[in-house]
């Protein structure tokens, strides 16, 4: 299977690992994964604060460079989101009916790593050994838009020598939500701050999740209350100490 990485330009520009740990995962399986270098924005954070028509030429680019390929995975729901639900309503906006057949077709193949792996592939042990105690945050878009369900805690549970706990509350968000931190902080510090009270209760080492985003939002948090409780990306998680 032919497949393409869609890093995301935020991992791309401060969570470089996170793609590196995704590539890994994939190759460990006999995936053949292919960088388009050429890939930038999603178009999200346009979309989402109201500049919906600056978004289009970013949709129309990612359409022209990952509709080749048979699949494509990022490690995070948010973007993939992004093009799954937004996408049909960008190429409507933008009234052209081509754009709108190319995004139909394109959008079913690109994936969030959990649910590729567990519902596209069928898979679940990669063979990764990881002796920490482990908590998951489900974002907020892989759990809401793209419903990846339990696939990134059927992942976690086959790993060796983990420490899983559950999270309480796991559907409640962490306060991220890109801009709304930043337009409502009062409010995403309160909501954070029920986040980081449920991680603590764990006693978890790890706080993991599929999108760094809200990784960064919660570190952040965990980093300020001197918590010793580190974030780090599911994808890294099921990259480490795997056997070759």
């Amino acid at each position: 299977m032919r497949v393409a990485l869609f890093i995301t330009c935020f991992n791309d520009t401060l969570f470089p690992e996170t793609g590196r740990a995704t590539v890994k995962v994939l190759e460990r399986l006999g995936i053949e994964v292919d960088f388009p270098l050429s890939q930038t924005c999603c178009g999200q954070m346009h979309f989402n604060t109201g500049y919906q028509r600056e978004a289009i030429p970013l949709v129309r680019r990612f359409v022209e460079i990952f509709k080749g390929y048979e699949a494509v995975v990022a490690p995070s729901g948010s973007c993939v989101g992004m093009v799954r639900e937004l996408y049909p309503l960008a190429a409507n906006l933008a009234n052209d009916k081509r754009l709108a057949a190319d995004v139909e077709e394109l959008a079913p193949k690109v994936f969030e790593l959990s649910e590729f792996l567990v519902k596209k592939l069928g898979v679940t042990d990669l063979g990764a050994y990881y002796p920490h105690r482990v908590t998951y945050h489900p974002t907020c878009h892989s759990l809401r838009m793209l419903k990846v369900g339990d696939a990134p805690l059927e992942l976690l549970k086959a790993v060796r020598g983990i420490d899983f706990v559950e999270l309480s509350e796991p559907q409640e968000c962490c306060g991220f939500g890109g801009t709304f931190a930043v337009k409502n902080a009062d409010t995403s510090i309160a909501m954070l701050g029920d986040k980081l009270r449920h991680i603590l209760d764990t006693e978890a080492e790890i706080c993991s999740a599929g999108d760094n985003s809200c990784l960064m939002h919660i570190g952040g948090g965990l980093k300020r209350q001197r918590a010793g409780v580190k974030t780090v990306h599911l994808a890294e998680i099921l990259a480490s100490g795997a056997t070759e």
